[in-house]
C-alpha cells in the first residue's frame, strides 16, 4: 500500500461512459479512491451502494468519489446502471493503475490462494498527495468509515 504523504502519479482510464478519466481532473478537491476486486458481487454491490447512499455528504464536502477495477467497460456500463450509481467507477483492464496503487496482491478464498485486487481506500488531497490510508476495508462499512476519516481530517 503506498504510504500517506506520497504525492500520485497521474494517471488516465476509462469510465462506464467511455470517457477518459484523468486523477489530475480532479486537482483542487479531496478524492476518495477506492479499488474493488469485481463488479456485481455481493461484497462490492455493498460497497458501491454505501458509496451511493451516502453520496449527498461527500458532494456537500465537495469531495470526488471514483472506484476502480479491472473489469471491462461493458461490466461498468451495466454495474453502473443497475445500482444508478453518482459516481465514476474506471475500468483498469490492464492492472497498470491498480498494480501502481499497491491494490493487487495475494489473497484466499477457502484456503486456496490467488492473486487479485484487494478492497483499499485512498484519501487524496488537493494537491494529489496520500492523506489517508484504509487497507483491507470493510465492504459494507467502507463509505461511512471514510465519512468519519474526512471529517476529523477537517
Amino acid at each position: 500500500m503506498l504510504e500517506v504523504g506520497t504525492k500520485v502519479k497521474d494517471f488516465m482510464l476509462k469510465d462506464s461512459l467511455g470517457n477518459e478519466t484523468r486523477l489530475s481532473d480532479y486537482l483542487g478537491k479531496k478524492i476518495v479512491l477506492y479499488f474493488y476486486p469485481k463488479n456485481n458481487t455481493p461484497g462490492c454491490n455493498s460497497q458501491a451502494c454505501g458509496f451511493r447512499d451516502n453520496f449527498n455528504e461527500y458532494e456537500n464536502e465537495d469531495v470526488v468519489v471514483l472506484g476502480i477495477s479491472k473489469d471491462d467497460l461493458e461490466s461498468h456500463v451495466n454495474f453502473n446502471n443497475k445500482f444508478d450509481l453518482p459516481f465514476k467507477t474506471l475500468s483498469d483492464e490492464s492492472l497498470e493503475v491498480i498494480k501502481y496503487f499497491e491494490a493487487y496482491g495475494e489473497k484466499s478464498m477457502f484456503g486456496k490462494k490467488y492473486m487479485g485486487v484487494l478492497r483499499i481506500t485512498y484519501i487524496i488531497d488537493e494537491n494529489g498527495i496520500i492523506i489517508h490510508t484504509m487497507p483491507k476495508v470493510s465492504a459494507k462499512d467502507n463509505a461511512k468509515d471514510v465519512l468519519r476519516v474526512l471529517k476529523k481530517l477537517k
